[in-house]
């Protein structure tokens, strides 16, 4: 989701779902080392709870990332091991992380000597065309031994070679069994299942064995499902032997939002005011605005109002206005939907 869940995009799915937990798009340690640190690692308090995603494989760099995390305030410190594009296997981190546990589970013991921060680990099932689900649970069981209690599982092999990122979101088979097992063999550890999942049907039944579930472009495609979040988030965790929803940062302090007490006009209007802050603060339309295109997404007259925010001339405004127009081209439906 890299270049995806930014601030602002974030900033617009809390206003969907007060539960969910969030995840930044994937930041390399040498983005914070040698970059604008602060841009990398602001984020909006009401994000909470929020997960910081980083990428990297030298253990001193993660550790000395992971003190910055900590001291911005960030609930969690998740090390990506399953982005599969060169550019990244170029750096030496992202999936090709799987082929060296060890180094993975130093990785894991610097940023937990680091900082206090609960260290998450996201992987897949397992490199290039080989099925065997011997790599993965050696992967889980090492760097486990580190320290690390949850692991968000992609459930789709990344090809190295040959395969785009978009290609490797699809042509892998899913195979969620191998994800089952793998929660079956390590009942101890957290397993959040990740992989082509779209709807809440889906998300039900995998919550009956799974920790958790991971979307990704399925929100940021058809945002409005997120408002479906809230109830199988606290079911889920009421659930649980000593848990409690306000064990969540910041969640004791906030109703559930669902599609019976907000519309989509309401989720837009209710972000105008953090709007028109970025606009006075330099920030430009389009980054602000460009995570809402799917809110109408099913709806009659969605593809009007999608044009409308996607005009190039208007977004150059930077004008609140065009977001009016853009909720005019439904003809009413926003204010019943």
């Amino acid at each position: 989701m890299i270049c995806w869940t930014d601030r602002h995009c974030r900033r617009f799915h809390r206003e969907l779902s007060s539960y969910t937990w969030l995840f930044t798009e994937m930041i390399t340690t040498g983005a914070l080392i040698h970059g604008e640190r602060h841009r990398y690692l602001a984020y909006n308090p009401e994000e909470h709870p929020v997960a910081f995603q980083i990428g990297g494989s030298e253990p001193d760099d993660l550790a000395r990332c992971a003190k910055w995390v900590e001291e911005y305030g960030y609930d969690q410190l998740d090390l990506n091991c399953g982005c599969p594009s060169e550019r990244v296997q170029k750096g030496s981190f992202g999936a090709c992380l799987m082929a060296e546990p060890e180094l993975v589970a130093q990785c894991v013991d610097a940023m937990r000597q680091a900082c206090d921060l609960e260290v998450t680990v996201k992987h897949r099932i397992g490199l290039d065309y080989n099925e065997s689900e011997q790599q993965v649970f050696d992967f889980v069981g090492k760097v486990s031994e580190a320290g690390c209690n949850t692991f968000v599982v992609h459930a789709r092999n990344a090809v190295l070679k040959g395969l785009s990122p978009k290609q490797n979101r699809d042509i892998p088979p899913l195979r969620y069994d191998v994800v089952k097992r793998l929660k079956a063999d390590f009942p101890h550890l957290q397993i959040i299942l990740n992989g082509g999942i779209t709807t809440i049907d889906e998300i039900q039944d995998h919550l009956t064995w799974a920790d958790g579930c991971m979307i990704g472009r399925e929100a940021y495609n058809n945002p409005w499902i997120l408002t479906q979040f809230d109830g199988l988030v606290a079911g889920k965790i009421n659930s649980l032997p000593n848990s409690k929803l306000s064990d969540l940062p910041a969640c004791s302090e906030r109703s559930p939002k669902t599609p019976q007490t907000q519309t989509r006009a309401d989720v837009i209007n209710n972000l105008r005011a953090y709007a028109e802050a970025e606009l006075a603060a330099g920030s430009g339309l389009r980054n602000i605005i460009q995570s809402w295109l799917g809110l109408f997404h099913g709806e009659p007259r969605s593809r009007l109002y999608r044009q409308v925010l996607s005009d190039s001339a208007k977004l150059k405004r930077n004008d609140w206005s065009l977001v009016e127009e853009a909720l005019g081209q439904l003809e009413g439906l926003a204010s019943s939907n």
